[in-house]
């Protein structure tokens, strides 16, 4: 499954009405340990349909940043059924991403 652009106006849709759970990155264009997670997302979200990935760029989504009450970035959060089931920042390997879900 490709990798979901998450926004204000989707937010609904794609996280809070899915019928699986969804691993959001939290992520900045200008963040170097976001570029090292990108791919091990990107990654993830080819390997594993049980799952959607969803992408959300905090200067483009302040409220959603906001929301989630983003203090640094990378972010991985995992929601099932519209609720945070997990959660982690900073730069991670594969394992313990796959290990959040």
């Amino acid at each position: 499954m490709s990798v979901v652009t998450i926004t204000r106006e989707n937010f609904q849709k794609e996280v809070m009405e899915s019928d699986k759970p969804v691993l959001l990155d939290f992520w900045a264009a200008w963040c170097g340990p976001c570029r090292m997670v990108s791919p091990i997302v990107d990654e993830i979200a080819q390997e594993l349909d049980t799952i959607k990935v969803g992408k959300v760029n905090v200067d483009e989504e302040p409220e959603l940043a906001s929301e989630f009450k983003v203090m640094s970035i990378p972010m991985l959060v995992v929601m099932k059924d519209g609720k945070i089931t997990n959660k982690t920042i900073g730069a991670q390997p594969k394992q313990a991403i796959l290990a959040l879900l």
